[in-house]
């Protein structure tokens, strides 16, 4: 029987509703299989109490229990203000917890509220009323993918499941509302039918009716439209719901729809019934907007899928100066990079427009997707003047994110200002492989430097001022004084409770303990000469290197001598760096040693009372700082550590952060500082042990210029001319050099993993001297080794360089470390000294010997070890070049680092706080007073 032969066949919302229902209970379950724990979530606001909306939202909440979402009722009283409204709707916005937000309307509010602004302030992406201004813009053009409307969207259902075909029909709906009339014109325009909307300004209004194939009434009229309106065969679609008396129900009252049903029942082939024809779809709709929209949260937190805007470079011959290259490209609006690799507005702390630091909530909403490959680049035994390793990680990241179209993120170090500012220069990359603005990059950036700088320097403050204290007063005094009496009362605080437990005390009422304890509890009791801890400050200044405190009369002759390091040889900068959370970093600051008593006992931040003030400086410095490449690829900067006295390495958790968002196909690049012997080995012996992420593959960088150098070409001195050995073909040279990019490989493979070798090319490299060191390595054990000149070319110039990390991380993984902790202090130190060096035997200074055993000693023998070396050769003497082999090392001190969690063998002598040049970078620096624009970077 065809269409037009039908009559009164009820279309039944509550059957269609049900079976759709039915299907959402499936859909969640798949939800919840792909990401356990799962929940989709709905948010429904609501202002007062009226009944009707009682009844609408308690219909809700049942019905999305019953498929599995969860419900979030959150019901404001009728004195709620607009903006405190809109404030909640931008909470829900930001919370991922929740994938669709309904306002329940009317706003029965005694204040006046603009309902259209309410509903444009939720997100169109959690707009499963689809009422926000941008849906329907979308609906109106055709762009059917965003949330529609729940009711129109269920008369679709309706229509769709009479069989009628919607092409070429005529349609005719009686309304002109925002939430049913104009939207279902849309739908049913974009559905191909003919689409005549009417209206109470409308003439001839049951003529046009008698013409539709599909009839929609929204009007709100009880049974407007009679069956003698009605063209024979027609779908009516009854919108309505209006209460008319009935004496004969028990409320004198029934519900009928905007149709007379009895008459238009006998003409139509398909009609709604009112009660249960459009209501339940409805409801069912708006089921499906949610659970919509977190099918899209899931698909993204398992997908990964990014979707980057490239940056274009503006490729020049010769290659110009690092920072006229960097201004040159305008960078991204970094909103738009975060929202395009997946963080939320939420997520994102803005500073400026060109940088932002990333919540670490973002951890928890990605916490079961997969993560990333990791890859570390490291370098060879460099010269002063650095080999390109951060270029090199710059190159190799654009190379994947902008030219092999994978995700892919650069996770590296702030720099400090000292040798910014002094020899060395920026740190963000150069020529076409840079981080951008390389100025914002290089100075300041967040203050994340600046917070280390105050908060060593309050314990430092407070470690001084305990020990002028204690010399001071009498014990009852400095007892009473410690825990004051506050308007009748004396407590201790929670730092203060925490060193009782450490005393072995259980009381804790001040008044209770005994004088003996007391004293116990007062008295640090600091040796001076044990103090540890040194002022920071992260510029370079040699004359602070050595210094005498408390020579002011009112320290009372309280003297000591002691010193500065620059900030970025901290160990607070070492404890940011490999904190992984929130928690372990307060943990790790109160378990700083900072010096002895005069028991030998170590005494902590902790003890000093000085942990919570010291996470109150440091905890946004817990965030990375969001930046980007000159191709616009994503960067994470965070924390600074020096390589030759800590570990060297970006932070743990900028690494966990880029793993999560990079996803399963995804990459991470990754520093270790200067060469495999000093950065490589503390970044897979420390790092690797405490944030539990195994790197896929690493990645070498040499120079020709380097490897002639260690086969005994002249001194490269930073700031005078290369002598000419360095730039012409001299094959002989650099063959006498190999050796110390073999011994690199070869430490790279005593961990298991695979080892690609990039040389960093310059202009005066020949290819015959390329294609010595490409073909040396691979006899040697290098996985695959490439020439890159990502330094002229930007990614493009690191494309082989991409291929063969991409093969290397699909390798099956064989890593292992190099020792296990339960070794003692001095086995592990003589491991990395024979294995990573290549020493015949390690001598130690009496000072060294003892304090290794006190340290072993006191409980601190199972941490690893963090080497203190030159950088500049593989043995401790700068000056010796190549890859020699059996030589004597000597450890002149050891030092603790018990918060950064490693003990800290010194070798030679090594400066914690570097000095001036007689020409520092500062004296081509300036800002333009016409511009404002920052000069002579490099």
């Amino acid at each position: 029987m065809s269409a037009t032969e039908v009559r009164g066949q009820v279309l039944s919302g509550t059957a269609v509703a049900k079976r759709i229902t039915e299907q959402l209970t499936k859909d969640v379950e798949r939800l919840k299989s792909r990401v356990p724990d799962f929940v989709p979530g709905l948010a429904i606001v609501q202002v007062g109490g009226r009944e009707d909306s009682n009844v609408y939202i308690r219909q809700k909440i049942i019905k999305a229990a019953a498929i599995g979402i969860k419900t979030h009722h959150i019901q404001f009283p009728r004195e709620v203000t607009e903006a405190e409204l809109v404030t909640q709707l931008e909470y829900l916005n930001d919370d991922p917890r929740i994938h669709g937000i309904i306002v329940q309307m009317p706003l029965d509010s005694v204040n006046d509220i603009d309902a259209r602004l309410i509903t444009d302030i939720v997100s169109p992406d959690k707009d499963v009323d689809g009422l926000n201004t941008i849906n329907e813009g979308r609906a109106a053009i055709g762009d059917l993918h965003s949330f529609i409307p729940c009711t129109p969207k269920g008369i679709m259902e309706l229509i769709k499941g009479t069989g009628i075909k919607t092409e070429g029909a005529e349609a005719v709906v009686v309304g002109r509302s925002k939430i049913v009339g104009t939207p279902i014109g849309e739908l049913l325009k974009w559905a191909h039918a003919t689409v005549t909307i009417c209206h109470s300004k409308t003439r001839n209004l049951e003529e046009t009716c008698r013409r539709a194939d599909i009839l929609v009434v929204a009007v709100g009229k009880p049974e407007i439209v009679k069956g003698s309106w009605i063209k024979p065969g027609a779908v009516v679609i009854d919108c309505g719901i209006n209460a008319i008396p009935d004496a004969t129900k028990k409320n004198k009252q029934r519900l009928v729809g905007d149709v007379h049903y009895e008459s238009a029942s006998k003409v139509a082939s398909y009609i709604t019934p009112v009660p249960g024809g459009v209501g339940p779809m409805t409801v069912a709709m708006l089921m499906k907007n949610t659970v919509q929209s977190a099918h899209k949260t899931v698909n993204k937190l398992v997908e990964a899928r990014w979707d980057l805007r490239i940056l274009h470079l503006k490729l020049k011959k010769p290659v110009p100066r690092d920072i006229d290259i960097a201004h040159a490209h305008e960078p991204i609006n970094i909103q738009h990079i975060a929202e395009e690799i997946g963080i939320y507005p939420s997520e994102l702390i803005p500073y400026g427009a060109k940088k932002g630091k990333v919540s670490l909530s973002i951890l928890d909403r990605l916490q079961e997707r997969k993560d990333a490959k990791y890859i570390i680049v490291v370098g060879i035994t460099p010269t002063p003047l650095g080999e390109g390793k951060t270029t090199t990680s710059v190159g190799l990241g654009q190379a994947l994110a902008a030219h092999k179209g994978v995700n892919a993120l650069v996770t590296l170090r702030q720099p400090s200002l000292g040798p910014m500012f002094g020899v060395k220069g920026g740190a963000a990359g150069g020529g076409y492989a840079q981080v951008i603005p390389m100025e914002e990059f290089n100075i300041h950036l967040t203050g994340d430097l600046h917070a280390i700088t105050v908060a060593n320097n309050l314990v430092a403050a407070q470690l001084d001022a305990r020990i002028y204290h204690e010399a001071t007063q009498k014990d009852d005094a400095l007892y009473n004084r410690l825990v004051p009496e506050i308007k009748g009362t004396r407590k201790f605080s929670d730092i203060q409770l925490r060193r009782l437990k450490k005393l072995g005390i259980t009381k804790t009422n001040p008044n209770e303990l005994t004088a003996e304890e007391k004293t116990r509890f007062a008295r640090l009791d600091i040796d001076p000469k044990s103090v540890t801890l040194k002022r920071v400050l992260d510029i370079s200044d040699r004359y602070l290197r050595k210094i005498t405190i408390g020579q002011s009369p009112t320290e009372k002759n309280l003297t000591r001598e002691t010193g500065f390091q620059i900030t970025v040889a901290s160990e607070i900068m070492a404890i940011l760096a490999l904190a992984t959370d929130l928690k372990n970093f307060r943990e790790r600051i109160a378990s700083m040693v900072v010096a002895f008593n005069k028991k030998g006992e170590p005494v902590t931040v902790d003890d000093l009372g000085v942990t919570g003030a010291v996470m109150i400086i440091l905890k946004e410095t817990m965030y990375p700082t969001l930046m980007q490449t000159l191709e616009g690829s994503p960067v994470l900067v965070h924390a600074g550590p020096f390589a030759n006295i800590a570990h060297g390495c970006s932070s743990i958790l900028a690494d966990k952060v880029g793993l999560k968002l990079a996803g399963e196909q995804g990459y991470v690049i990754t520093e270790g500082g200067f060469g495999s012997d000093i950065g490589m080995e503390k970044l897979l012996n420390i790092k690797t042990r405490v944030s539990g992420h195994v790197p896929n593959c690493i990645v070498l960088v040499c120079s020709v210029r380097a490897l002639k150098m260690h086969g005994g070409g002249p001194p490269v001195t930073p700031g005078q001319p290369l002598a000419s050995a360095y730039t012409q073909e001299n094959l002989e040279l650099l063959q006498k050099g190999l050796p110390n990019l073999i011994k690199h490989i070869s430490n790279g493979k005593k961990f298991g993993l695979p080892v690609v070798v990039c040389v960093n090319t310059f202009e005066t490299d020949t290819e015959a001297e390329l294609k010595l060191v490409q073909s040396k390595a691979k006899e040697n054990g290098a996985f695959d080794a490439v020439v890159g000149n990502h330094w002229a070319e930007g990614g493009a110039g690191a494309v082989k360089l991409a291929d063969a990390v991409i093969a290397a991380c699909e390798q099956k993984s064989n890593f292992k470390f190099l020792y296990e902790l339960d070794k003692t202090l001095e086995e592990k130190i003589k491991i990395i000294a024979t294995e990573m060096y290549g020493a015949g035997s390690i001598t130690y200074t009496p000072e060294a010997a003892a304090k290794l055993k006190t340290y072993q000693e006191r409980g601190f023998g199972k941490l690893p070890i963090c080497m203190a070396k030159t950088s500049a050769s593989l043995t401790g003497d700068p000056a010796v070049k190549g890859a020699p082999t059996g030589f004597e090392l000597k450890i002149n001190d050891v030092t603790l680092s018990a918060g950064a969690g490693f003990v800290v063998p010194i070798i030679g002598e090594i400066s914690v706080m570097p000095g001036l040049p007689t020409r520092p970078n500062f004296f081509d620096m300036d800002v333009n007073i016409e511009t404002g624009v920052i000069e002579g970077l490099f």
